[in-house]
This record gives C-alpha cells, structure tokens and sequence, in this order.
C-alpha cells in the first residue's frame, strides 16, 4: 500500500519506555478530567485519542463527529466504522458553518470560523447531557503550523491531551500500531474547504465537485493526493512516492476524463507532488510582500 510506503521511507527509531510513558501520561489525564467529550474527525490522531478516552473513562468519554458538507462522506463513513470496531460512544451533530459570510468568503481565518462553530456546536451538547470537558486531536508537531483553529480551541477552552503528554505525529502512528488500531497509517486528512485557495468563496457546489473529484482519484487506487481548485483549473497534487504511477499517459488521460467531467477547463498535475497547506505558501508571499 502506498500509505505504508510513505511511513516507511523515513524509519523513526522509538524508545519503548518513552512511549509507554507518554501514553499513560495521556490516559492519567483524561482520568483526571473525567467526562469527555472527543472532537472526533477519524483522521489518526483524533481516533487515537478516542480510543484512548474510552480505555480510560468508558461510557464517560463520547466521541462527535460534525455532519458537516466540508467533510466527504467517505471520512464520515470511516470514522463511524472505527468507533463501532473499538465500541467507543459516537455520535454525529450537524454543524452550519456554511451559513456563516465569514466562513464562505475564505479569508485566512475561515478554519477559525469553522471550529468555533463545531465548539459552539460542542459545548451546547456538553451543558444538555453533563460533559466536563471538551478534547481535540492537536498534536505536538502541529503546534509549529498555521492552524487558526487552534485559536478557536483557545477560546472555547478546549483541552488538547496529546498535546500535554507531549505526543508526535510519528509517536501516536506508532502507538496507534501497536494497540492494533487499524487508522494506525491512514492518510493525512483536511476539510474539503482546505482545498480552496483563500479569497475564493467556499460554496456547496464547488465542495460537492472536489468530493467527487477526490473520490474518483481514490477509486484509481491513489492513496495520498488533493484536489486544488482553482477556478477553471484543477491542480492534483500526488504523494512524491505515487507520483510515478500518476506521470504516465494513462493516468494523465484517466485524470483528465475526470476533471473535464466536472466542468474543469484545465487539468493540471503538480509537480512538486502533495505537501500539507500547500496554499498557505500564498498567505507566506503575501505577508513577504506586504513587508
């Protein structure tokens, strides 16, 4: 698979008793803050650390996931299958971001816009049904990004375990890996809103037309990719390992049956391959400019 190829390309060496340590540092805390509620995505961290407050706290601990148009259907589908494999509580609340001007005009603040609503969303289910806290899968490495919706977590003082117990993104795959949890090496995952370029307005229509184009590049057996919208332009970035397989006519005629489908008038490749918040490289020249 090429997800493991991926993981496997950069062996990490881990000491044994550093990650038993750090895990049950994790499970002490969520003990200590007692009934949770889990922002539940079913990307890696977030389910390791689902599975984590239900080994610690049972049926105190629920994992939510937003029915939110901005996440496929796919992710919805694999999130819900994990929490029925590991027996954790887990439901789905919607959430409206989309009727939020702030959250469609797609400035450089729209994630904040986006987890300020699901937190809002969090905190009304955790005052109805008596929840002490509120958990999100931060990890360390993702403290060095710009995530504005860690300032949403700031705000609605959200807790981040992972973070406390000082846990890598390499460190929870490993742990994943070895409790058998099968997202263990899933692909990286982001909101389909992700894939807009800020300054474009993020619409129903234009999330539904990356979703299918997504899913059609996942049915070619692709395992780590985006699709970037670009107006009449579509730019498909592949992970560096795929991107033999997706430099060939066949997937190059395959890529452009599809995107041309969805009413593309360009389909392009990216040749640098897929890297995580490529379109924050806009926001960096921007802020270089303006200086």
């Amino acid at each position: 698979m090429a997800a493991l190829v991926s993981l496997q390309a950069d062996p990490v060496s881990f000491d044994p008793r550093d990650l038993a340590a750090k895990e049950t540092a994790l499970i002490e805390h969520l003990q200590w803050l007692g009934r949770v509620i889990v922002a539940y995505s079913g990307g890696t961290d977030s389910a390791y650390l689902a599975w984590a407050a239900h080994r610690a706290l049972g049926e105190n601990a629920i994992a939510i996931t937003a029915d939110s148009a901005s996440i496929p259907t796919s992710h919805k589908r694999d999130a819900e299958a994990f929490a029925q494999e590991c027996g954790f509580r887990h439901e789905f609340i919607p959430t409206y971001e989309f009727d939020n001007p702030d959250y469609v005009k797609n400035d450089r603040n729209r994630c904040f816009h986006c987890k300020d609503e699901l937190f809002t969303r969090l905190e009304s289910y955790a005052k109805a049904h008596g929840f002490a806290h509120i958990v999100y899968g931060v990890n360390k490495d993702d403290l060095g990004d710009y995530r504005p919706g860690q300032r949403a977590a700031k705000l609605h003082e959200v807790q981040a375990p992972l973070v406390e117990a000082n846990l890598t993104k390499a460190e929870i795959r490993e742990l994943s890996r070895r409790a058998g949890l099968s997202t263990w090496d899933r692909p990286a995952a982001a909101c389909l809103s992700s894939r807009v370029p800020y300054g474009t307005p993020v619409v129903a229509e234009t999330i539904r037309t990356i979703e299918q184009g997504e899913e059609a590049i996942r049915a070619l057996g692709f395992k780590q990719f985006r699709v970037r919208f670009h107006g009449e332009l579509v730019r498909i970035e592949v992970a560096k390992e795929e991107l033999p397989r997706a430099l060939t006519l066949a997937s190059a005629q395959a890529f452009t049956r599809i995107f041309k489908s969805l009413g593309f008038l360009y389909v392009t490749l990216d040749l640098e391959g897929y890297r995580q918040g490529s379109l924050n490289a806009a926001l960096s020249r921007a802020e270089t400019n303006a200086g």
